[in-house]
């Protein structure tokens, strides 16, 4: 991890504080931007979001998925945690605290918003920086690829189904015309792109390793994008947000909230699960992180198309991006911390620890 994404959450704070006082300079030119959308889609924050998106699809390689039976238990794990369990966690926390503990410090009408901005992120596993807390926890490489595969594969059909049942749910309306849009825009197109972007990479470089290093050459050229459209987008939904927020300062903090007990729930959880079904722990680590972290960039783009720049569910999937890089630095502090607890895949232990290792099961 470079020490600029190691501090992602610095910059973050940093571009909330420009945007704050940006759109309170500059509130006309702001609604200017606000204006450039067709279809509740904003061109600018569209562009934006394809930038942090495009990179992260260029790593996903789906022949990883010819592999999928050969270890299933990190799998079924991740499976698990990510769409029977994450979404439905987190679209409870946001009614208990929204509607009930935080009823009497915020606006009863912006409350939908609040909880709706939660499903999104709750509903949108993690598909680029799993491979960076992967690496922190040397965890398996090519199996975090292919958990990292199947979880676009299923987010592809299952996102917007999920979505419109827990908005419905909490009696928010769902605009389907939106959501689909929204999943096409920011997962089906960008994947496309990736893939095609893959594939060309590959078939030049050749088969194999070589096609691979390419591939990590490629994105590692195209990274800063990726954070730079992350950055920017985080300015200008703060500066459509500087008047609530300097009016609130509390909400963010009471945004957080939530946010932390679902993050650290959900990691014991799967963390837990591995630990009982003796995953060996370069699967088990992984496998617990990916459940843990969020697919913010499309959590944040579908909230702006459905509810738009202003509301209050872009807001919490930006408080999303501000939580979750100190919360998943800790827990792979934590997961480093407790390796020995778990079996060691062959020859790993002796590489984690400096001695010899042990066989343990297959994942």
């Amino acid at each position: 991890m470079s020490s600029f994404e190691r501090y992602l959450s610095l910059w973050v704070a940093l571009c909330i504080a420009a945007g704050i006082a940006l759109g309170s300079l500059f509130p006309g030119a702001f609604r200017l931007l606000a204006g450039l959308e067709y279809g509740s889609v904003n061109f600018v924050v569209a562009v934006l979001i394809w930038f942090m998106v495009y990179p992260m699809m260029v790593a996903v390689d789906f022949s990883s998925l010819r592999r999928v039976h050969e270890r299933p238990k990190g799998l079924v794990i991740t499976l698990v945690v990510n769409w029977l369990v994450k979404p439905f966690t987190m679209a409870a926390l946001g009614v208990l605290f929204f509607e009930h503990v935080f009823g009497g410090l915020i606006d009863p009408a912006n409350a939908g918003q609040y909880i709706a901005g939660l499903i999104l992120l709750g509903a949108a596993p993690c598909t680029a920086m799993v491979f960076v807390w992967s690496q922190m926890t040397r965890g398996d490489a090519n199996y975090t690829l292919v958990q990292v595969s199947l979880n676009d594969v299923v987010m592809i059909f299952a996102f917007a189904p999920i979505v419109a049942l827990l908005l419905g749910v909490t009696d928010i309306a769902v605009p389907w015309e939106t959501l689909l849009l929204s999943v096409l825009l920011y997962v089906v197109i960008p994947l496309a792109a990736g893939v095609a972007t893959r594939l060309r990479l590959t078939g030049r470089a050749g088969p194999g390793a070589l096609g691979e290093a390419e591939v990590q050459r490629f994105t590692g050229r195209v990274k800063p994008l990726s954070v730079l459209g992350l950055l920017a987008t985080v300015v200008l939904l703060f500066g459509f947000q500087g008047r609530v927020i300097l009016e609130q300062p509390l909400l963010i903090a009471l945004i957080a909230v939530p946010l932390l007990i679902q993050s650290y729930g959900i990691f014991a959880l799967a963390y837990g699960a591995a630990y009982l079904w003796r995953v060996p722990f370069n699967v088990a680590a992984p496998c617990a992180l990916i459940g843990t972290s969020n697919f913010f960039e499309l959590a944040v783009a579908v909230a702006i198309g459905l509810f738009g720049l202003n509301s209050g569910a872009a807001l919490v999937t930006v408080v999303g991006v501000l939580v979750e890089v100190p919360v998943m630095l800790s827990l792979v502090a934590f997961a480093n911390r407790t390796s020995a607890w778990f079996p060691a895949a062959d020859g790993e232990a002796g590489a984690r620890r400096g001695m010899t290792g042990t066989r343990g099961e297959k994942a």
